[in-house]
């Protein structure tokens, strides 16, 4: 996946047990990289990442934070369809 370094992105992961995990980069390659290596969020390291979902653009970490504090308190069910839809 693309990515520009100026850009914050938010990420949506699929985890081995079912399970979604939301964060927030600069460099979604590199950050999926280390989930993937064991070495992300801790709780990546105990649900281990199977795929990566998809991850969308915003114009500084503030905006994305809100987006990933928005995405955690929906239902499993939303998470993608938010991703999807943010900042339509």
């Amino acid at each position: 996946m693309a990515t520009e370094h100026d850009s914050w992105w938010l990420y949506l992961i699929e985890c081995r047990d079912g399970s979604y995990y939301a964060g927030i980069t600069n460099d979604v390659d590199a950050r999926y990289a280390a989930h993937a290596a064991g070495k992300g969020a801790r709780y990546t390291r105990s649900h281990p990442p199977m795929r990566l979902l998809g991850a969308r653009a915003y114009a500084d970490r503030s905006q994305a934070s809100r987006a990933e504090w928005e995405i955690k308190r929906l239902p499993k069910g939303r998470k993608l369809a938010y991703l999807e839809m943010a900042g339509d």
